[in-house]
């Protein structure tokens, strides 16, 4: 191996040589694919999708693309389905199977199989003269000019090609059904993302007697042991109907002991912050992030009807993993 091999020349090189593929990619989105999209839209049960190899390691990716984006669908090993696993494909289903080739031998195999159980077929190959092709009811084309690989040999363009034919089967389907970002989280509960989509202001705020308050006519004194006792460095002013009238924080203390207040006698109501932020239970807690990101405030107030419901801190949305 040389010490003067120019690594970054020659990674720049593969790049361009995908990126030249798959801009060739697009002159393959055709009826074809529409076919294709209509066909799996259709289905009354899952996309099946079956390859080897390479293959098989981009066809996993492109299953489990499909299933989060809205079409139920799974992975089946083609050597395992020979033994048993084609158990798991029934009427209803569309197969998805997967070779630069085309003929991959384990998948050839099941064909039969598959036409006798009178499931429809998709191939997706690089060569339309193929064996799948030919027998598949629709044909995508994934052709590329060259590898990236300089021997010609390892799945490179090839394989991303492919993976970008996926994607645009899946993102084309997921926008037909009109799949939306509430959707989306139902299929990703887990992890910062399902948080960031399922959680909302009624699960992290704090309510009940862990909710700080006070009415205007508190001493300033009675409002510092609220903030302290609830622990949210803040506390909401309320009137007799427990509408949210002001808010006093940890900020507005400081300000008042510059000043040299006397906590003892003056009330809250005449130092608190009038027109707080607020927020509502319903909206999503990644919502109260970005009101007090852009507010630049460590706290929020929640109301309906201008009543007040809870309240929360930046501290709630960080051990709730929202940011």
């Amino acid at each position: 191996m040389s010490d003067t091999f120019d690594y970054c020349d020659y990674g720049r090189k593969v790049i361009e040589i995908e990126t030249e593929a798959l801009q060739k990619l697009t002159k393959y989105i055709n009826g074809s694919f529409s076919e294709a999209c209509h066909l799996i839209a259709n289905c009354t049960g899952k996309v099946i999708v079956m390859g080897m190899g390479k293959s098989g390691h981009i066809g996993n990716k492109i299953a489990a693309t499909l299933a989060s984006t809205g079409t139920p669908s799974f992975f089946v090993h083609p050597g395992e389905a020979s033994h048993g696993d084609l158990g798991m494909i029934k009427k209803g289903d569309v197969v998805l199977a997967i070779s630069n080739s085309g003929e991959a031998s384990e998948i050839l195999t099941l064909l039969p199989v598959i036409k006798r159980l009178g499931i429809p077929l998709i191939s997706m190959t690089g060569k339309p003269e193929s064996s799948m092709a030919k027998l598949a009811q629709i044909h995508l084309q994934i052709t590329v000019d060259q590898e990236a690989c300089p021997l010609n040999l390892a799945p490179t363009s090839s394989t991303t090609a492919t993976l970008a034919m996926g994607d645009a089967l899946a993102i084309a389907l997921m926008q037909a059904r009109g799949f939306t970002a509430d959707d989306f989280a139902l299929s990703h509960p887990g992890g910062a993302l399902g948080r960031k989509l399922l959680l909302r202001i009624s699960d992290v705020m704090h309510t009940g007697n862990a909710l700080p308050m006070v009415a205007e006519d508190a001493t300033i004194k009675d409002a510092l042991l609220e903030v302290s006792r609830k622990g949210l460095g803040m506390t909401a002013i309320i009137d007799s109907e427990q509408k949210l009238t002001g808010i006093f924080t940890d900020g507005d203390l400081r300000r008042l002991l510059d000043k040299r207040t006397d906590i003892h006698s003056t009330t809250i109501g005449a130092v608190m912050t009038r027109n707080p932020a607020t927020i509502t239970p319903n909206l999503l807690a990644a919502e109260g992030l970005k009101l007090m990101e852009d507010r630049k405030i460590n706290g929020l107030l929640v109301t309906e009807n201008q009543r007040l419901v809870g309240a929360l801190n930046m501290h709630d949305l960080l051990k709730a993993g929202v940011m």
